[in-house]
């Protein structure tokens, strides 16, 4: 009877960190994504902006861009932290 309990406890406790783990990368691969949807989306404007455009403009521009992916880049990481310290 402890045998099976004691496996009952394992599987139990190898299944919570499984999902916790699918948890992590799954939030992981989201943060990926939302990188590669910022970078396609500054690359789509700087293209679309391209021939109206100075080389100072673009390079103002394209700071402005690399702030703003910045910012998001980071409140990205602040949100997986966030839910990293929420499943210990």
């Amino acid at each position: 009877m402890n045998k099976d309990n004691q496996n009952n406890q394992s599987t139990e406790t190898s299944e919570i960190f499984a999902a916790k783990l699918a948890l992590f990368g799954t939030a992981l691969s989201t943060l990926g994504d939302g990188i590669q949807t910022l970078a396609a989306g500054i690359a789509l404007e700087i293209l679309e902006n391209a021939n109206n455009k100075t080389l100072p403009d673009q390079t103002d521009q394209l700071r402005q861009m690399e702030d703003r992916m910045q910012n998001q880049i980071n409140q990205l990481t602040r949100k997986l932290e966030k839910m990293k310290r929420g499943m210990r």
